[in-house]
C-alpha cells in the first residue's frame, strides 16, 4: 500500500489556514485524499488557498461528509490521533510504532483521523478507530497545531512506506494475509445489530449501553475481523433473533 491510498480525515476543522496548510503538507509527502467531516470554516476560501500554495489541487479534490462513519466508508483500518490517556485496554502508540500496521492493509483503504483544534476527538468518535497514536512531545507544552500534527504523521507514513517497499517478500506476505479484512462501515452495521439484540435480551440497559458497547468495540477492534468472520457473527445474530421470535410466537399461542 502507498501513502497516497491513506485518507487524511479532519473532524470539524475550524481554521481555514489550518486546512490549507494540511493540504500543502499532504502534497509534500505524496498524499492527496483529504476528507473533512462537518468543516467549521471556508475550506476552499482565500485563506485556505493562501496556505495551500501549490497544493490547491488537493483542496479542489477535498471530500466533505456529514459524519465520521461516512468518512470511513470502505476503509479496512483506521488510526485516530489523541493526546488524552483513556481508561481502556488499547494503548497510545507513537506514529512510528503504529503506522506500519496502517500501511499493511493489502492495498485496501485506510484512514488517519485528526480531531478538532480545540478539543480533539470525542470518545464516541475514537470508537471508530482500531488503534490510537499520540505524537511524543515536550511535557512542558505537549499541544500541537493541527497542521503540524498532520505534517509529522505524513512524514512518518512516507518514511515507513519507503522502508516497506524495500522488501517484496514482506509486502507479498502482508497482502495475502490481510486481504479479507472487513470494511469499517460493515463492522459498524454489525455493532448496531449486536447492540439492538443485547438490548432485547436484557444484557444491555439503555442508560449503560454506550459504555458497555465501547468495551465490546475494543475487543472486536483488536481482533481485526475478516469479512468471512463478520459474516459468521452476523449469521449467529440473525439465528438468535429468529429463535427469539419463534419462541415468542409459541408463547402467544
Amino acid at each position: 500500500m502507498t501513502v497516497s491510498e491513506v485518507r487524511i480525515v479532519l473532524v470539524e476543522p475550524a481554521g481555514a489556514l489550518n486546512v490549507g496548510s494540511v493540504a500543502r503538507v499532504m502534497k509534500n509527502f505524496g498524499q492527496h485524499q483529504l476528507i473533512l467531516v462537518n468543516p467549521r470554516c471556508d475550506y476552499f476560501g482565500e485563506e485556505a488557498n493562501l496556505m495551500a500554495v501549490h497544493a490547491k489541487d488537493v483542496l479542489e479534490s477535498t471530500v466533505v461528509v456529514g459524519s465520521l462513519q461516512e468518512a470511513l466508508q470502505g476503509c479496512k483500518r483506521a488510526i485516530a490521533t489523541t493526546g488524552v490517556n483513556h481508561d481502556w485496554n488499547a494503548p497510545l502508540e507513537s506514529p512510528r510504532a503504529a503506522f506500519p500496521w496502517l500501511l499493511e492493509a493489502g492495498g485496501q483503504p485506510s484512514a488517519l483521523i485528526f480531531g478538532r483544534e480545540d478539543r480533539g476527538l470525542s470518545n464516541q468518535e475514537l470508537n471508530y478507530a482500531q488503534r490510537f497514536v499520540r505524537i511524543p512531545s515536550s511535557a512542558e507544552y505537549p499541544s500541537l497545531n493541527l497542521a503540524a500534527a498532520v505534517g509529522i504523521c505524513c512524514y512518518e507514513l512516507a518514511q515507513i512506506a519507503d522502508l516497506s517497499f524495500s522488501s517484496d517478500l514482506a509486502t507479498t506476505k502482508n497482502s495475502s494475509s490481510k486481504s479479507e479484512l472487513a470494511s469499517l462501515d460493515v463492522v459498524e452495521s454489525y455493532y448496531q445489530q449486536l447492540e439492538s439484540l443485547l438490548l432485547q435480551v436484557g444484557y444491555l440497559y439503555p442508560h449503560t449501553a454506550a459504555s458497555r458497547m465501547e468495551k465490546l468495540r475494543q475487543v472486536y477492534n483488536r481482533a481485526e475481523l475478516r469479512t468471512k468472520e463478520l459474516s459468521m457473527l452476523r449469521g449467529m445474530l440473525r439465528q438468535i433473533e429468529w429463535a427469539m421470535g419463534d419462541k415468542n410466537h409459541e408463547q402467544n399461542l
